[in-house]
């Protein structure tokens, strides 16, 4: 890992810490630079704002929420029903967990929620290639125009039920698994 790629990573790292710990709201670069042992100057060269460090920090969660999806894709290699059910199942719940997520949808958050909702196009683009390279590896045969579509539908579907859940996760997996495994047949 690179120096910068290190001071990055602690920066991001301190202001999650900071965020779950005191909310975002409170939370100054002064006190991001001290967290990361880094000079404020550092946060703002490497950030330019504390938007773009709030964008780091969901993409960053965003990480921890795809290694789930990996994983739950790897354990069940060649169930593609199974696989769905897993991915959004672990990703529920990891929601239900998350001190982060707790922060960027609590008032307040200021600048922690765009990221997900009303400039979510990092986070969306990131997960769809993931959930995408899932499917197409699932499910060969199935038009890319298809799987694209079907794609889009789980990714926003599952970051609507992470924002508000309506339905235990459970449930909300088996359904999406359901409706994702009849489209891809």
């Amino acid at each position: 890992m690179t120096t910068v790629a290190t001071v990055r990573q602690r920066v991001v790292s301190g202001a999650i810490e900071l965020t779950t710990e005191r909310g975002w709201q409170v939370v100054t670069m002064s006190d991001v630079a001290a967290r990361a042992e880094v000079s404020r100057q550092t946060v703002y060269n490497e950030f330019g704002s504390r938007t773009a460090l709030a964008e780091a920090m969901v993409l960053d969660e965003l990480g921890r929420f795809l290694a789930v999806v990996d994983s739950s894709f790897a354990r069940h290699d060649g169930d593609l029903r199974a696989a769905v059910r897993s991915a959004v199942l672990g990703v529920l719940r990891l929601a239900q967990d998350s001190a982060l997520l707790r922060e960027v949808v609590s008032p307040g958050a200021g600048e922690l929620l765009p990221p997900l909702t009303t400039d979510a196009g990092a986070v969306l683009e990131t997960a769809t290639r993931a959930v995408d390279g899932h499917l197409r590896a699932l499910a060969p045969g199935v038009a890319a125009p298809r799987r694209s579509a079907v794609t889009d539908v789980l990714v926003r579907t599952v970051l609507s039920h992470v924002m508000l859940p309506s339905a235990p996760p459970r449930r909300t997996a088996d359904r999406l698994a359901d409706v994702a495994a009849d489209l891809l047949r």
